[in-house]
């Protein structure tokens, strides 16, 4: 179940994200307000294009987490191969997205202390252009 709702999430958020999928909805809203007059602009008529747009926007919302919570993950394996694989590299922090916020919000504060504390080292300028702006 899980592959064919990836499959259909997939190919649904890219064929959404074409211009075409844009050019349609426009079209479609065009026509909606055309027939306006041809309806005397009724509830009716107002109702179709409110449920027609809440019902996408309803069905968008859960491909578009979808995409997202895909996405993310597959970047935070990318990010823990780049932990393990290299040497000096700080293995505890692999995974440290299943922690609370409240926790990994202190992990962060530590690692710019550190950096910050860091004597007689010389810390990267751009590392230090962040710093400097918190």
């Amino acid at each position: 179940m899980d592959d064919l709702f990836t499959r259909i999430a997939s190919s649904i958020a890219a064929a959404s994200g074409q211009p075409g999928a844009f050019i349609l909805a426009l079209v479609t809203v065009i026509i909606w307000a055309l027939t306006g007059p041809i309806f005397a602009y009724s509830e009716t008529w107002q109702l179709i294009i409110n449920t027609g747009t809440t019902i996408v926007t309803f069905l968008m919302v859960f491909l578009i987490q979808n995409s997202q919570n895909r996405d993310t993950a597959s970047m935070q394996a990318k990010i823990d191969e780049l932990l393990y694989a290299l040497e000096g590299a700080r293995e505890q922090f692999i995974g440290i997205e299943h922690l609370s916020s409240s926790e990994i919000e202190r992990i962060r504060r530590e690692l710019e202390h550190e950096v910050c504390s860091v004597k007689g080292a010389k810390v990267d300028k751009s590392v230090s252009k962040l710093i400097n702006r918190l």
